[in-house]
């Protein structure tokens, strides 16, 4: 099972950006796609973004587009989630995901369809 740690969380204002990384350890890091996940206080965990296992290719929930960038390092076995105009309602705990597939098209949107996840990071936005 790989391991997964997140960190990079913080207080900002809207509009700052932000940068979570999420370093892996424990299993080979591109036999994984990974994905990003958040949880905002009184509501269910949604997906963010995911990325397949060579990075090629990427998918985002609608209300972070243009802003959130995922991206991957496979040497340095780490994911980041770039976040830029940062709102309020991306207030959240982050938490990233790994799940095995070496398909080049593997992106999942499910929590379900995710082998490990970290123990998250928090995220808060003031207004």
């Amino acid at each position: 099972q790989v391991q997964l740690v997140e960190s990079g969380g913080g207080l900002v204002q809207a509009g700052d950006s932000l940068r979570l990384s999420c370093a892996a350890s424990g299993r080979t890091f591109s036999d994984y796609a990974m994905g990003w996940f958040r949880q905002a206080p009184g509501k269910e965990r949604e997906f963010v973004a995911a990325i397949t296992w060579s990075g090629s290719y990427t998918h985002y929930v609608e209300s972070v587009k243009g802003r959130f960038t995922i991206s991957r390092d496979n040497a340095e076995n780490t994911v980041y989630l770039q976040m830029r105009s940062l709102k309020p309602e991306d207030t959240a705990v982050y938490n990233c995901a790994a799940r095995k597939s070496k398909l080049q098209l593997s992106l999942s949107v499910s929590e379900s369809s995710y082998d490990a996840w970290g123990q998250g990071t928090q995220v808060t936005v003031s207004s």
